[in-house]
Protein backbone atom coordinates (compact mmCIF):
# COMPACT_ATOMS: atom_id res chain seq x y z
CA UNK A 1 0.00 0.00 0.00
CA UNK A 2 2.43 2.63 -1.24
CA UNK A 3 -0.11 5.48 -1.01
CA UNK A 4 -1.77 4.47 2.25
CA UNK A 5 -3.96 7.32 3.56
CA UNK A 6 -2.55 9.84 1.07
CA UNK A 7 -5.14 12.20 -0.41
CA UNK A 8 -4.87 12.23 -4.21
CA UNK A 9 -6.78 14.64 -6.48
CA UNK A 10 -7.11 13.53 -10.10
CA UNK A 11 -8.48 16.12 -12.53
CA UNK A 12 -10.24 14.63 -15.53
CA UNK A 13 -10.69 11.59 -13.32
CA UNK A 14 -14.17 10.49 -14.40
CA UNK A 15 -13.17 8.45 -17.43
CA UNK A 16 -10.37 7.19 -19.65
CA UNK A 17 -6.82 7.48 -18.36
CA UNK A 18 -7.95 9.63 -15.42
CA UNK A 19 -10.26 6.87 -14.24
CA UNK A 20 -7.35 4.40 -14.39
CA UNK A 21 -5.27 6.79 -12.26
CA UNK A 22 -8.09 6.98 -9.69
CA UNK A 23 -8.48 3.21 -9.46
CA UNK A 24 -4.71 2.67 -9.39
CA UNK A 25 -4.22 5.16 -6.55
CA UNK A 26 -7.12 3.61 -4.62
CA UNK A 27 -5.60 0.14 -4.99
CA UNK A 28 -2.48 1.49 -3.26
CA UNK A 29 -4.48 2.80 -0.28
CA UNK A 30 -5.08 6.41 -1.32
CA UNK A 31 -8.16 8.47 -0.58
CA UNK A 32 -9.17 9.69 -4.02
CA UNK A 33 -10.81 12.89 -5.22
CA UNK A 34 -12.36 12.50 -8.68
CA UNK A 35 -12.55 15.94 -10.29
CA UNK A 36 -14.14 16.34 -13.70
CA UNK A 37 -16.60 18.31 -15.81
CA UNK A 38 -18.22 14.94 -16.53
CA UNK A 39 -20.17 13.23 -13.75
CA UNK A 40 -17.60 11.86 -11.27
CA UNK A 41 -20.09 9.62 -9.42
CA UNK A 42 -19.60 6.38 -11.42
CA UNK A 43 -15.83 6.46 -10.82
CA UNK A 44 -16.37 7.38 -7.16
CA UNK A 45 -18.57 4.29 -6.83
CA UNK A 46 -15.91 2.12 -8.49
CA UNK A 47 -13.26 3.40 -6.08
CA UNK A 48 -15.51 2.84 -3.08
CA UNK A 49 -16.38 -0.67 -4.32
CA UNK A 50 -12.68 -1.46 -4.00
CA UNK A 51 -12.70 -0.47 -0.34
CA UNK A 52 -11.21 3.01 -0.67
CA UNK A 53 -12.63 6.41 0.29
CA UNK A 54 -13.53 8.76 -2.53
CA UNK A 55 -15.01 12.20 -3.17
CA UNK A 56 -16.44 13.48 -6.45
CA UNK A 57 -16.21 17.16 -7.37
CA UNK A 58 -17.62 18.54 -10.61
CA UNK A 59 -15.19 21.19 -11.78
CA UNK A 60 -13.87 23.02 -14.82
CA UNK A 61 -10.12 23.41 -14.33
CA UNK A 62 -10.05 26.52 -16.52
CA UNK A 63 -12.23 28.37 -13.97
CA UNK A 64 -10.43 29.70 -10.90
CA UNK A 65 -13.53 29.49 -8.69
CA UNK A 66 -13.91 25.79 -9.55
CA UNK A 67 -10.30 24.95 -8.73
CA UNK A 68 -10.49 26.81 -5.42
CA UNK A 69 -13.70 24.95 -4.57
CA UNK A 70 -11.99 21.66 -5.48
CA UNK A 71 -9.25 22.34 -2.92
CA UNK A 72 -11.74 23.56 -0.30
CA UNK A 73 -14.01 20.50 -0.64
CA UNK A 74 -11.02 18.14 -0.51
CA UNK A 75 -9.74 19.74 2.68
CA UNK A 76 -13.22 19.73 4.23
CA UNK A 77 -13.58 15.99 3.59
CA UNK A 78 -10.04 14.69 4.13
CA UNK A 79 -8.13 17.46 5.93
CA UNK A 80 -5.09 17.45 3.66
CA UNK A 81 -3.89 17.29 0.03
CA UNK A 82 -0.89 15.08 -0.66
CA UNK A 83 -0.97 14.66 -4.44
CA UNK A 84 -2.42 16.64 -7.33
CA UNK A 85 -2.59 14.86 -10.70
CA UNK A 86 -3.11 17.48 -13.41
CA UNK A 87 -4.66 15.13 -15.95
CA UNK A 88 -7.61 17.12 -17.35
CA UNK A 89 -6.98 18.10 -20.98
CA UNK A 90 -8.62 18.57 -24.35
CA UNK A 91 -7.45 15.98 -26.86
CA UNK A 92 -9.83 13.17 -27.84
CA UNK A 93 -12.48 15.51 -29.28
CA UNK A 94 -10.01 17.57 -31.34
CA UNK A 95 -9.92 17.09 -35.11
CA UNK A 96 -6.60 16.58 -36.85
CA UNK A 97 -6.12 19.50 -39.23
CA UNK A 98 -3.45 21.86 -40.60
CA UNK A 99 -2.58 24.76 -38.32
CA UNK A 100 -4.09 27.25 -40.78
CA UNK A 101 -7.48 25.54 -40.39
CA UNK A 102 -7.64 25.54 -36.58
CA UNK A 103 -10.22 28.07 -35.35
CA UNK A 104 -8.76 30.66 -33.00
CA UNK A 105 -11.43 29.81 -30.42
CA UNK A 106 -10.29 26.18 -30.44
CA UNK A 107 -6.65 27.20 -29.92
CA UNK A 108 -7.68 29.37 -26.97
CA UNK A 109 -9.82 26.64 -25.41
CA UNK A 110 -7.00 24.08 -25.63
CA UNK A 111 -4.59 26.49 -23.93
CA UNK A 112 -7.22 27.37 -21.34
CA UNK A 113 -7.75 23.78 -20.24
CA UNK A 114 -4.33 22.23 -20.91
CA UNK A 115 -2.16 25.02 -19.47
CA UNK A 116 -4.25 27.51 -17.51
CA UNK A 117 -5.88 24.52 -15.78
CA UNK A 118 -2.50 23.31 -14.46
CA UNK A 119 -1.66 26.80 -13.24
CA UNK A 120 -4.98 27.25 -11.43
CA UNK A 121 -5.02 23.79 -9.84
CA UNK A 122 -1.43 24.13 -8.62
CA UNK A 123 -2.27 27.51 -7.08
CA UNK A 124 -5.34 26.02 -5.40
CA UNK A 125 -3.46 23.19 -3.65
CA UNK A 126 -0.23 25.04 -2.87
CA UNK A 127 -1.25 26.60 0.48
CA UNK A 128 -2.23 23.19 1.91
CA UNK A 129 0.93 21.49 0.64
CA UNK A 130 3.11 24.34 1.91
CA UNK A 131 1.51 24.09 5.37
CA UNK A 132 2.17 20.33 5.40
CA UNK A 133 5.79 20.81 4.31
CA UNK A 134 5.34 18.19 1.60
CA UNK A 135 3.36 17.43 -1.54
CA UNK A 136 3.47 15.99 -5.03
CA UNK A 137 2.23 17.64 -8.21
CA UNK A 138 2.14 15.32 -11.22
CA UNK A 139 1.42 16.94 -14.57
CA UNK A 140 0.40 14.95 -17.62
CA UNK A 141 2.39 15.97 -20.69
CA UNK A 142 2.49 13.98 -23.95
CA UNK A 143 4.93 12.28 -26.29
CA UNK A 144 3.55 14.55 -29.05
CA UNK A 145 5.81 17.32 -27.75
CA UNK A 146 8.94 15.17 -28.16
CA UNK A 147 7.93 14.04 -31.65
CA UNK A 148 6.47 17.30 -33.00
CA UNK A 149 3.23 15.68 -34.15
CA UNK A 150 1.63 17.62 -37.05
CA UNK A 151 -2.04 18.60 -37.37
CA UNK A 152 -2.38 18.84 -33.57
CA UNK A 153 -0.26 21.96 -33.20
CA UNK A 154 -2.36 23.46 -30.39
CA UNK A 155 -2.33 20.23 -28.39
CA UNK A 156 1.37 19.57 -29.05
CA UNK A 157 2.26 23.15 -28.11
CA UNK A 158 0.21 22.99 -24.92
CA UNK A 159 1.97 19.78 -23.87
CA UNK A 160 5.36 21.38 -24.49
CA UNK A 161 4.15 24.07 -22.12
CA UNK A 162 3.43 21.36 -19.53
CA UNK A 163 7.10 20.32 -19.61
CA UNK A 164 8.23 23.93 -19.13
CA UNK A 165 5.66 24.50 -16.40
CA UNK A 166 6.85 21.36 -14.59
CA UNK A 167 10.51 22.41 -14.61
CA UNK A 168 9.82 25.97 -13.55
CA UNK A 169 7.36 25.10 -10.79
CA UNK A 170 9.69 22.38 -9.45
CA UNK A 171 12.42 25.01 -9.11
CA UNK A 172 10.05 27.32 -7.22
CA UNK A 173 8.49 24.79 -4.87
CA UNK A 174 11.48 22.68 -3.85
CA UNK A 175 12.09 24.80 -0.76
CA UNK A 176 8.62 23.87 0.49
CA UNK A 177 9.15 20.12 0.12
CA UNK A 178 6.85 19.97 -2.90
CA UNK A 179 7.98 17.78 -5.79
CA UNK A 180 6.73 18.54 -9.32
CA UNK A 181 7.11 15.98 -12.09
CA UNK A 182 5.39 15.02 -15.33
CA UNK A 183 4.39 11.88 -17.19
CA UNK A 184 4.37 11.94 -21.00
CA UNK A 185 2.17 9.12 -22.33
CA UNK A 186 2.28 7.90 -25.90
CA UNK A 187 -0.92 7.45 -27.88
CA UNK A 188 -3.15 5.51 -25.49
CA UNK A 189 -6.25 3.55 -26.47
CA UNK A 190 -8.88 5.11 -24.26
CA UNK A 191 -12.31 6.67 -24.65
CA UNK A 192 -12.52 9.23 -27.47
CA UNK A 193 -9.01 8.35 -28.68
CA UNK A 194 -10.03 4.79 -29.42
CA UNK A 195 -13.25 5.82 -31.16
CA UNK A 196 -11.69 8.49 -33.36
CA UNK A 197 -8.56 6.75 -34.64
CA UNK A 198 -8.34 4.68 -37.79
CA UNK A 199 -6.94 1.15 -37.76
CA UNK A 200 -4.12 2.42 -39.98
CA UNK A 201 -3.05 5.02 -37.43
CA UNK A 202 -3.33 2.50 -34.58
CA UNK A 203 -0.92 0.21 -36.40
CA UNK A 204 1.45 3.08 -37.27
CA UNK A 205 1.65 3.98 -33.57
CA UNK A 206 2.42 0.39 -32.63
CA UNK A 207 5.08 -0.04 -35.32
CA UNK A 208 6.87 3.17 -34.26
CA UNK A 209 7.50 1.73 -30.79
CA UNK A 210 10.29 -0.42 -29.44
CA UNK A 211 7.61 -2.36 -27.53
CA UNK A 212 5.26 -3.19 -30.37
CA UNK A 213 1.80 -3.24 -28.89
CA UNK A 214 -0.99 -0.78 -28.18
CA UNK A 215 -0.65 1.41 -25.08
CA UNK A 216 -3.52 1.21 -22.59
CA UNK A 217 -4.32 3.37 -19.51
CA UNK A 218 -3.03 0.73 -17.10
CA UNK A 219 0.46 1.14 -18.63
CA UNK A 220 0.65 4.57 -16.99
CA UNK A 221 -0.52 3.68 -13.50
CA UNK A 222 2.78 2.29 -12.19
CA UNK A 223 4.67 5.48 -13.05
CA UNK A 224 1.93 7.59 -11.48
CA UNK A 225 2.01 5.56 -8.24
CA UNK A 226 5.81 5.82 -8.12
CA UNK A 227 5.76 9.61 -8.53
CA UNK A 228 2.94 9.96 -5.96
CA UNK A 229 4.70 7.76 -3.40
CA UNK A 230 7.59 8.40 -1.03
CA UNK A 231 9.79 6.27 -3.30
CA UNK A 232 10.30 9.30 -5.57
CA UNK A 233 11.00 11.88 -2.87
CA UNK A 234 14.36 12.93 -4.36
CA UNK A 235 13.01 13.32 -7.90
CA UNK A 236 11.63 16.64 -9.11
CA UNK A 237 11.46 18.67 -12.31
CA UNK A 238 11.45 15.52 -14.46
CA UNK A 239 9.30 14.36 -17.36
CA UNK A 240 9.08 10.59 -17.74
CA UNK A 241 8.12 9.28 -21.17
CA UNK A 242 5.86 6.24 -20.92
CA UNK A 243 5.33 5.35 -24.58
CA UNK A 244 6.96 1.99 -25.22
CA UNK A 245 10.04 3.67 -26.65
CA UNK A 246 8.13 5.43 -29.41
CA UNK A 247 9.84 8.79 -28.94
CA UNK A 248 13.43 7.54 -29.10
CA UNK A 249 15.12 8.33 -32.41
Amino acid sequence: MRLKDKVVIVTGGAKGIGRAYCLGAAAEGARVVVADLADPKPTVKEVEARGAQALGVESDVSREADTQRLATETLARFGRIDVLVNNAALYGTLKRRPFMDIPLEEWDRVMSVNLRGLFLCARAVFPAMKAQGKGKIINIASSTFFKGVPHYIHYTTSKGGVVGFTRSLARELGEFGIRVNAIAPGFTLSGENEKNISEERKQANVQARMLQRAEVPEDLVGTLVFLASDDSDFITGQTILVDGGGSVH
